[in-house]
């Protein structure tokens, strides 16, 4: 595939980088905050940091150098990104190596588990020599998507790593990493930007209806960049509260199973804030104007969608899985309160 620039680093990363470029102790950081802020973007700006052969200390990659050019070339030699091959072609980091599965079997889905083979591979990667003399950057995201074998094959480098080798993990469930990989990383929590800050960046990136799509993606900003990316605009998210309540579903036509589910559970919970009188967080309180539907439709509704989404991932019809879901709206939110 062609090479695609990485993204630019997000604004609200900036001091972060430099904190972990200044005060950067031992060989493994591990960056932990909610999807949708951009860590796969901070752990790459890191690793090019690290990577980078004309850099003043405590300072960010030159963006120049040839080391530089390699990763945003995706060439580089001493660094391997490894990710699950469901997010390898979102984050534009899909290789020919990951490609080639696919082929073989069509019909497999690809996988959301960060492979205990490619763990393997970035043991023996990081036991070799730098090829440009720097360093061994290893880059695993998201970290919780490694089992219990992955994780435990990759242990035993943090332990006790080779001398160039850096590791740079990024996670949104710190919980469900083994306690034994989480010590032996230096942490840094993220956490969202200012909503006004994530505002002005999206407006940067040319969205229309920035702060609709920002609580649209619960305030996570890069989440409201790929609901635009996916055809959502913030007129059609205002009204889909009212359309679905009036059976129409068309707004949602064409999207992931997953995608679909999550949506409505977003409708789902600003319906029952509105219940019960608190406010709405994923739309506007003009979304639900003059709509009050019944607490325990709501819940029992609520139910319902989590049931679907333990089994998001079966071969659904997905015309007739939209128009089950949309019935399931229409007589939640037509309920009397």
């Amino acid at each position: 595939m062609s090479a695609v620039a990485p993204a630019a680093l997000p604004p609200w990363f900036e001091a972060p980088l430099g904190e972990l470029l200044g005060a950067q102790r031992g060989h493994a950081v591990l960056l932990a905050g909610p999807a949708g802020i951009g860590q796969f973007e901070l752990a790459l700006a890191l690793s090019q940091a690290w990577l980078c052969e004309d850099r003043e200390a405590a300072s960010p990659a030159c963006g120049r150098c040839a080391s530089c050019a390699l990763v945003r070339a995706r060439t580089h030699p001493d660094l391997l990104v490894l990710l699950p091959e469901a997010l390898q072609e979102a984050l534009g980091w899909a290789t020919a190596d990951a490609e080639a599965p696919a082929k073989a079997s069509s019909k497999a889905k690809p996988s959301k588990e960060i492979k205990v083979e490619a763990l393997r591979r970035a043991v023996e990667f990081a036991q070799q020599t730098s090829a440009r003399g720097v360093a061994k950057v290893v880059l695993v995201h998201p970290a919780e998507r490694m089992n219990a074998i992955s994780a435990n094959t990759l242990l035993k480098t943090l332990e006790e790593p080779p001398g160039q080798a850096r590791f740079v993990l990024s996670t949104e469930a710190i919980e469900s990493l083994l306690p034994t990989i989480r010590s032996r990383c230096q942490l840094q929590r993220l956490a969202p930007p200012p909503a006004e800050v994530a505002r002005q960046w999206l407006q940067s990136q040319g969205l229309a209806g920035a702060e609709v799509l920002l609580a649209a993606a619960g305030q996570l900003p890069l989440a409201a960049r790929d609901l635009a990316a996916q055809g959502l605009d913030a007129n059609r998210w205002r009204d889909l509260p009212a359309r679905l309540a009036a059976g129409d579903g068309s707004a949602l036509s064409g999207w992931p199973v997953p995608l679909v589910l999550e949506t409505l559970q977003k409708v789902c919970h600003d319906a029952l804030c509105v219940a019960v009188g608190a406010p709405p967080r994923y739309f506007g309180a003009e979304s639900f104007a003059g709509r009050k539907a019944s607490l325990d439709a709501l819940t029992s509704w609520g139910a319902e969608l989590r049931r679907a989404a333990r089994h998001e991932e079966h071969p659904w019809n997905a015309g007739l899985m939209l128009e089950s879901l949309v019935a399931q709206a229409k007589r939640a939110l037509h309920s009397a309160p």
